[in-house]
């Protein structure tokens, strides 16, 4: 990225929480710059009109309207500004709708950072690329760079799965859980769930609050964010 101009990115996220994580998240990355934050699809659409973009974090839940509808509507007003899609749709035929309309790549919620620094680290590096291609091997390499990501990074000790199986068991779970029921529900000790809770305390997915009404010490309530799509 070393003398690129910077990529101009505009975050499209309707929980205000989030909007600034997903802010922060791609301002750490060396060579983007945010340059707004659209809570709904007519503030993008506003912001759009008197700002250059190069790049849309887009959530697809909005409260007015679906996120490809407004990329759509972008198309058609010729916006070829790229798109990630940052969103818990997992429903494929929107999926393949978004790449027909530009979605570059899906970030599902809940992510670390490490993802989306991944995710927009090999944006830059297919963005990047210039001149002609000697052959389809050259042509392969630039598009693995965007379509092959490296798995995200969790912090040591935690796994994919099993981060999957918390965070699925915390949000079926309508008045919270407490790390000794999770561990119960998942199979494991109170102690790893706890790890897991925590790691989406930080991750901004989950809250915590102690739970009183008991004798000794109180214990700490997970819930799940109500307002993550």
């Amino acid at each position: 990225m070393s003398g690129a101009p910077e990529i101009r990115v505009l975050v499209v996220e309707d929980d205000p929480v989030a909007a600034d994580a997903h802010a922060l998240y791609a301002g750490r990355v060396r060579g983007f710059r945010v340059v707004g934050v659209a809570h709904s699809r007519a503030a993008a659409v506003r912001l759009l009109e008197r700002v250059p973009v190069d790049l849309i974090l887009l959530d697809l839940y909005l409260p007015d309207g679906h996120g490809l509808a407004l990329l759509r509507a972008l198309r058609a007003a010729g916006h070829a500004a790229d798109v990630i899609a940052v969103t818990s749709a997992r429903d494929l035929a929107v999926v393949r709708e978004g790449v027909s309309l530009g979605v570059v790549q899906y970030v599902l919620k809940p992510f670390a950072f490490a993802t989306l620094r991944d995710r927009l680290t090999r944006y830059a590096e297919f963005r990047g690329a210039a001149g002609e291609a000697s052959g389809q091997d050259e042509v392969d390499r630039a598009l693995a760079a965007l379509r092959a990501p490296q798995p995200a990074t969790l912090p040591k000790g935690l796994s994919g799965p099993t981060l999957e199986a918390v965070t699925r068991t915390l949000r079926e779970a309508p008045t919270g859980l407490t790390a000794a029921e999770a561990g119960v529900a998942v199979g494991i000790s109170r102690i790893t769930a706890r790890r897991y809770l925590e790691h989406l305390v930080t991750e901004g997915r989950a809250l915590r609050a102690p739970q009183y009404g008991q004798i000794g010490r109180p214990e700490l309530q997970y819930r799940w964010r109500e307002t993550t799509r």
